[in-house]
């Protein structure tokens, strides 16, 4: 059975390694989306966040700290949460696709890159960095 559908999803683990998630591809979706199911809460990224955000990896050459923060609170300069909602990324926003829980692209993305093999991920308790592979 493939991985990263909806009926066989990504388990996964923040980096600390403290909580259990699920991720999945929801390519009907418009825009297509990565689905992240945290407990009862669904979060939702734009797809192509996945090769984006390995080709900002690629080209940065080193690690980059994680940053995760929620929406409604700022992203630390220079983080993957801060690249994932800057006018200067790709999308030119926001990643997150729905209002209110746009944020923590830094906590969820990083593992699912890992899972497919595009980065490392630190798995320390906390100020992780990832960097591509």
């Amino acid at each position: 059975m493939v991985e990263g559908t909806k009926e066989n999803p990504w388990q996964l683990k923040t980096p600390s390694g403290t909580s259990d998630y699920l991720m999945y591809r929801d390519e009907q979706a418009d825009p297509p989306a990565i689905v992240c199911q945290v407990g009862s809460t669904q979060l939702r990224y734009d797809l192509r966040a996945i090769d984006d955000l390995h080709a900002m990896l690629k080209k940065h050459g080193g690690w980059v700290p994680l940053g995760s923060a929620d929406e409604q609170k700022p992203a630390a300069e220079g983080t993957v949460e801060a690249w994932g909602r800057s006018a200067d990324n790709p999308v030119g926003g926001w990643y997150g696709l729905r209002k209110g829980y746009r944020g923590r692209f830094g906590m969820y993305m990083p593992p699912l890159l890992e899972k497919l093999g595009l980065a490392e991920v630190e798995h320390n308790p906390k100020n992780n960095r990832m960097r591509a592979k």
